[in-house]
């Protein structure tokens, strides 16, 4: 046989590629939902295996299979435990089960040569990961969805000098050490993974998330039946969709909200819809105040999106002070693929503050500026032009910038690299 003959006979293997990730379909929260939409998307170039846990989330109570290949990904789930994740110990006892479970798999599994995307959720995930990767050879780069431990620090969970951030300072060093590449998901997140790995010479690369435009796509608001169902179709309305959690700016959002209701003449409605720790405060705040601009909803499906997103003038996007390079939440893409303007509450220079700056897609507020919030929400609303113009602008940056095709291109080059 000529070599020509067997390089047409026996085609060259695709690279080995394994997604690692706590979540994966049939969880599609937005970690699960990404992860798998990378793993799937991937198999033109790579043979793409996926390592995860049970369903524990929005899936919760779902038994997926153990072992089975989906869209060209074959799975594993292996065991844990999966108790209440809203209990912070029995969070850290599902975690380091899990953690453990996917380590003595990943050890019979992962061979030399392979790839290894590996996701900073649960947050022991890493370091299991990486020590079967160099123990089996495969080389592991890391996906930063969230900083640790500075996420920890901005949430008020622990202090900035405090033994346990040392701790998880020092063994972040060893974990980028040994890592072939850092990907983040924002400009001001790799401007603090570059600090943190000074002097280490890991190459980062920025792979924001993307818009669902598959799922979500401008509608006309008069048709909303979200809006029609709550009765504000001729009220100017805020959307705050997703998870409320201690890294979420939820405490300007109802001072400011207290401060409208106090103005019989104010337009403004507030919707919360999502789950999360801080979703008691919503429920206390409306117990106490009885505010008549304020609406809290139950969690909607993924599919649902493209109604409640489209239920609204402008969605919510905020962070707690000291998130800045911490994480960047994915709602954002998904308000600017249904065409809202993002009333954004970051810090300046974050990349939601980024996002909507360079594509005028929004106005911008700090956390905890209540009077700023209510100015941005005010120029917002008197202005229908610019509001518009922000909504024809906000579609455009999702398709042009923020595409499921272009993040996958970007994950190639840098895997393959």
């Amino acid at each position: 046989m000529t070599d020509k003959q067997r390089d047409i006979s026996q085609p060259e293997l695709k690279p080995r590629l394994w997604v690692v990730s706590e979540l994966y379909y049939p969880e599609l929260t937005s970690t699960g939902y990404y992860l798998t939409q990378i793993a799937e998307g991937l198999t033109d170039t790579f043979d793409v295996k996926a390592l995860c846990g049970q369903p524990n989330y929005s899936a919760r109570g779902t038994r997926a299979p153990k072992h089975e290949i989906r869209k060209k990904v074959e799975i594993f789930r292996v065991g844990g435990t999966t108790l209440n994740k809203n209990v912070i110990a029995f969070r850290l006892v599902n975690m380091l089960t899990l953690s453990f479970s996917m380590f003595f798999v990943s050890l019979r599994k992962f061979r030399k040569g392979d790839r290894v995307l590996v996701v900073t959720n649960p947050p022991a995930s890493p370091f299991v990961i990486a020590i079967a990767s160099l123990i089996r050879g495969a080389a592991y780069t890391l996906l930063i969805h969230d900083n640790y431990p500075e996420i920890l620090i901005a949430a008020g969970k622990a202090g900035d000098k405090s033994l346990v951030v040392k701790f998880l300072g020092f063994w972040n060093r060893w974990l980028y050490k040994h890592a072939s590449r850092i990907i983040a998901v924002g400009r001001d997140m790799h401007q603090l993974l570059s600090r943190k790995t000074q002097g280490l010479d890991i190459p980062i690369s920025v792979i924001p998330n993307w818009a669902e435009l598959e799922n979500v796509e401008p509608r006309p608001r008069s048709e909303n039946p979200l809006l029609k169902e709550l009765g504000i179709s001729d009220r100017f309305v805020i959307l705050y969709a997703g998870n409320m959690g201690y890294p979420n700016d939820i405490e300007t959002i109802l001072a400011a909200a207290k401060t409208l209701d106090s103005d019989t003449r104010s337009r403004f409605h507030f919707v919360f819809l999502g789950a999360g720790v801080k979703r008691k405060l919503i429920e206390n705040f409306i117990a106490d105040e009885k505010p008549a601009n304020v609406t809290l909803l139950e969690p909607r499906p993924r599919e649902d999106q493209a109604v409640f997103l489209n239920a609204c003038d402008a969605g919510i996007v905020s962070l707690v002070s000291k998130m800045k390079g911490v994480s960047m939440p994915s709602r954002t893409y998904n308000i600017l693929a249904a065409g809202k303007p993002i009333v954004a509450i970051t810090e300046e220079g974050s990349e939601v503050d980024l996002v909507t700056k360079d594509d005028n897609v929004g106005v911008n507020s700090t956390p905890g500026d209540v009077g700023g919030l209510l100015e941005a929400l005010e120029n917002l609303a008197n202005d229908p032009k610019a509001l518009a113009a922000m909504s024809g602008r906000a579609r455009h940056a999702a398709v042009e910038k923020y595409s499921l095709e272009t993040a996958l291109s970007a994950y190639r080059r840098t895997l393959l690299g």
